[in-house]
C-alpha cells in the first residue's frame, strides 16, 4: 500500500512539474515569441530547476512542440463536444466549424498554431499534429458526409487540406478583428456548396444564427 502510494505520489509531482512547465512555457511563447524566450525565464517561471525542464523535454524546441499538440488537442476536443453523433453529417460539420473558431479565439492559440508553430517546427511536422487533432475532426465530418450520400464525392484528403486552410484564414482575421459570424456565414455557404441544392440551407440560418 505504501509502495502503491509512494509510486502515485511520484506521478503526480512528474504530472505537476510537466504542467508547470508547458504553462510557462505557453504564456512566455506568447508574450514574447518562441525565439525571444529562453529556458532559464522558462524554469524560473516555473519554480522549476533547469534540470527539471531537461528531464522532462529535451531543448527548448520538444517543449514548444509538447505546447502546440496541447493547444492542438483542446481545439479538436472543443469540436468534438459540439458535434454529438446524433446530429446529421451536415450540420456537424456547421457547428464543428463554429466550435473551432471560437476554440482558436482562446488568446495566443492562433499565434502558436497558424504562425509560430509551422515557423518554428516546419510545415510537416505541423500538418502531422493537425491531423491527430483538428483536421482528423475535420475528415471525419467529410467522410460521414459522403457515407450518408449527401455531399458530392470529391478526393477527402484534398477536400479537407482545402477547408483547413479556410477555416485557418478565417481564424486568424477574426483574431485580427474581424466579425465571427461574418466569416461562419461565409464557411456555411461554402459547406453547403459541397451539397446538392435540396440539401442546402445556405445563410444565417445554417450555422444557427438568427
Amino acid at each position: 500500500m505504501q509502495q502503491d502510494s509512494a509510486r502515485r505520489s511520484n506521478r503526480e509531482r512528474t504530472e505537476a512539474t510537466r504542467a508547470a512547465l508547458m504553462a510557462a512555457a505557453r504564456a512566455l511563447f506568447i508574450e514574447k515569441s518562441y525565439a525571444e524566450t529562453a529556458t532559464p525565464e522558462i524554469v524560473a517561471a516555473a519554480g522549476v530547476t533547469r534540470g527539471a525542464l531537461y528531464h522532462h523535454f529535451a531543448d527548448k524546441q520538444a517543449l514548444f512542440s509538447a505546447v502546440v499538440e496541447q493547444e492542438a488537442a483542446e481545439v479538436a476536443a472543443e469540436i468534438e463536444h459540439a458535434t454529438p453523433e446524433s446530429e446529421s453529417a451536415r450540420q456537424a460539420l456547421l457547428d464543428g466549424g463554429e466550435a473551432f473558431l471560437s476554440a482558436m479565439a482562446t488568446p495566443g492559440r492562433s499565434r502558436l498554431l497558424l504562425l509560430d508553430g509551422p515557423a518554428m517546427l516546419g510545415r510537416a511536422a505541423m500538418d502531422a499534429i493537425d491531423a491527430r487533432h483538428s483536421a482528423r475532426t475535420l475528415r471525419e465530418g467529410l467522410e460521414a458526409a459522403m457515407r450518408e450520400g449527401g455531399m458530392k464525392a470529391a478526393p477527402l484528403d484534398a477536400m479537407t487540406a482545402l477547408l483547413s486552410a479556410a477555416f485557418d484564414r478565417a481564424a486568424l482575421s477574426i483574431e485580427s478583428g474581424a466579425a465571427q459570424v461574418d466569416f461562419m456565414e461565409t464557411l456555411g455557404a461554402l459547406i453547403d456548396g459541397l451539397f446538392p441544392p435540396s440539401k442546402q440551407r445556405v445563410g444565417r440560418q445554417s450555422t444557427g444564427q438568427p
